[in-house]
Protein backbone atom coordinates (compact mmCIF):
# COMPACT_ATOMS: atom_id res chain seq x y z
CA UNK A 1 0.00 0.00 0.00
CA UNK A 2 1.32 3.38 -0.92
CA UNK A 3 0.95 6.63 0.96
CA UNK A 4 -2.12 8.81 0.72
CA UNK A 5 -1.67 11.65 -1.72
CA UNK A 6 -3.19 15.04 -1.17
CA UNK A 7 -4.39 17.03 -4.17
CA UNK A 8 -3.63 20.72 -3.77
CA UNK A 9 -4.67 22.33 -7.05
CA UNK A 10 -7.53 24.29 -8.46
CA UNK A 11 -9.89 21.57 -9.60
CA UNK A 12 -11.19 21.71 -13.15
CA UNK A 13 -12.47 19.08 -15.55
CA UNK A 14 -9.01 18.12 -16.78
CA UNK A 15 -7.49 17.78 -13.31
CA UNK A 16 -10.50 15.73 -12.18
CA UNK A 17 -10.25 13.41 -15.20
CA UNK A 18 -6.54 12.92 -14.59
CA UNK A 19 -7.11 12.06 -10.91
CA UNK A 20 -9.94 9.72 -11.80
CA UNK A 21 -7.98 7.96 -14.54
CA UNK A 22 -4.58 7.71 -12.86
CA UNK A 23 -5.33 7.57 -9.15
CA UNK A 24 -8.87 6.46 -8.42
CA UNK A 25 -9.58 3.87 -11.12
CA UNK A 26 -6.82 1.47 -10.05
CA UNK A 27 -8.31 1.55 -6.51
CA UNK A 28 -11.93 1.37 -7.61
CA UNK A 29 -12.01 -2.39 -7.25
CA UNK A 30 -10.44 -2.18 -3.81
CA UNK A 31 -13.37 -0.32 -2.29
CA UNK A 32 -13.03 -2.39 0.87
CA UNK A 33 -9.69 -0.68 1.61
CA UNK A 34 -11.45 2.68 1.66
CA UNK A 35 -14.21 1.19 3.81
CA UNK A 36 -11.59 0.05 6.31
CA UNK A 37 -10.11 3.55 6.44
CA UNK A 38 -13.57 5.06 6.85
CA UNK A 39 -14.32 2.72 9.78
CA UNK A 40 -11.16 3.89 11.50
CA UNK A 41 -11.98 7.61 11.30
CA UNK A 42 -15.76 7.43 11.71
CA UNK A 43 -17.01 9.87 14.30
CA UNK A 44 -13.77 11.86 14.47
CA UNK A 45 -14.23 15.50 13.54
CA UNK A 46 -11.67 17.82 11.98
CA UNK A 47 -11.87 21.61 11.91
CA UNK A 48 -10.58 21.94 8.33
CA UNK A 49 -8.84 20.10 5.52
CA UNK A 50 -5.35 20.01 7.09
CA UNK A 51 -6.28 18.18 10.30
CA UNK A 52 -8.63 15.94 8.29
CA UNK A 53 -5.82 14.88 5.96
CA UNK A 54 -3.50 14.31 8.94
CA UNK A 55 -6.18 12.17 10.56
CA UNK A 56 -6.71 10.11 7.41
CA UNK A 57 -2.98 9.71 6.85
CA UNK A 58 -2.39 8.53 10.42
CA UNK A 59 -5.29 6.06 10.22
CA UNK A 60 -4.01 4.78 6.85
CA UNK A 61 -0.55 4.12 8.32
CA UNK A 62 -2.06 2.33 11.34
CA UNK A 63 -3.90 -0.29 9.31
CA UNK A 64 -2.03 -3.50 10.16
CA UNK A 65 -0.52 -5.49 7.31
CA UNK A 66 -2.58 -8.48 8.47
CA UNK A 67 -5.73 -6.53 7.57
CA UNK A 68 -4.25 -5.57 4.18
CA UNK A 69 -3.35 -9.21 3.49
CA UNK A 70 -6.80 -10.37 4.55
CA UNK A 71 -8.44 -7.87 2.18
CA UNK A 72 -6.10 -8.80 -0.67
CA UNK A 73 -6.67 -12.51 -0.09
CA UNK A 74 -10.42 -11.94 -0.32
CA UNK A 75 -10.21 -10.35 -3.80
CA UNK A 76 -10.52 -13.59 -5.83
CA UNK A 77 -13.59 -14.57 -3.80
CA UNK A 78 -15.10 -11.10 -4.22
CA UNK A 79 -14.43 -11.09 -7.96
CA UNK A 80 -15.97 -14.54 -8.33
CA UNK A 81 -19.06 -13.39 -6.42
CA UNK A 82 -19.49 -10.52 -8.90
CA UNK A 83 -19.02 -12.90 -11.83
CA UNK A 84 -21.55 -15.35 -10.36
CA UNK A 85 -24.02 -12.49 -9.81
CA UNK A 86 -23.50 -11.39 -13.43
CA UNK A 87 -22.47 -7.95 -12.25
CA UNK A 88 -25.40 -7.46 -9.91
CA UNK A 89 -25.06 -6.70 -6.21
CA UNK A 90 -23.26 -9.18 -3.98
CA UNK A 91 -23.07 -9.57 -0.23
CA UNK A 92 -19.72 -7.79 -0.33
Amino acid sequence: MGPLRRVVVIMNRFVYEDILENTMRPWERAKHFWEELERRVRGVRASNVNPKFDLLEAAWKEIPMSVIHKLLDSMPRRCQAVIDAKGYATRY
